[in-house]
């Protein structure tokens, strides 16, 4: 029997979805989720819109990976799946106004307002490592 296209697109994106949640960052799938865990989140937020792009698998996923190891981390910790949950990733994208929609990016919020972005365009010609001290320089001045 022929495996489906969505069958097969699942299978192929599980393992990036894998590399964010096994460090401990929620996935949400619906606008639902992002509302009432973004409208409840005391504290900092860290919220990566994850995507199938290589910047994505070779700079932005690794680069948060490599920031969570920090000593001074976000409160919480969620990821949304561009070109994926398509719905959620629209919720979430609200919060993060005036940015346009960019996919991957990296937003921290601390209680329910944006203060930190990282666009797509400074994912895709950085390093992890620019990326992770990027993110633990915001850390730092955010999460303590």
């Amino acid at each position: 029997m022929a495996m489906s296209f969505e069958a097969y697109m699942r299978d192929m994106i599980q393992p990036m979805r894998d590399e964010l949640t096994r460090l401990g960052i929620k996935e949400l799938l619906t606008p639902e989720e992002v509302a009432r865990e973004f409208d409840n989140a005391k504290g900092t937020t860290l919220v990566v819109v994850n995507s199938v792009c290589g910047c994505a698998a070779g700079q932005c996923r690794p680069g948060v990976a490599k920031a969570l190891q920090h000593d001074v981390t976000p409160d919480h910790l969620f990821t949304v799946f561009a070109g994926q949950e398509k719905e959620a990733t629209a919720k979430a994208r609200e919060y993060f106004a005036p940015y346009p929609p960019s996919s991957p990016s990296i937003a921290l919020m601390k209680d329910g307002e944006l203060v930190h972005m990282i666009e797509r365009h400074q994912i895709e010609n950085r390093s992890a490592d620019q990326i992770a001290a990027d993110l633990t320089e915001a850390f730092d001045r955010y999460c303590r």
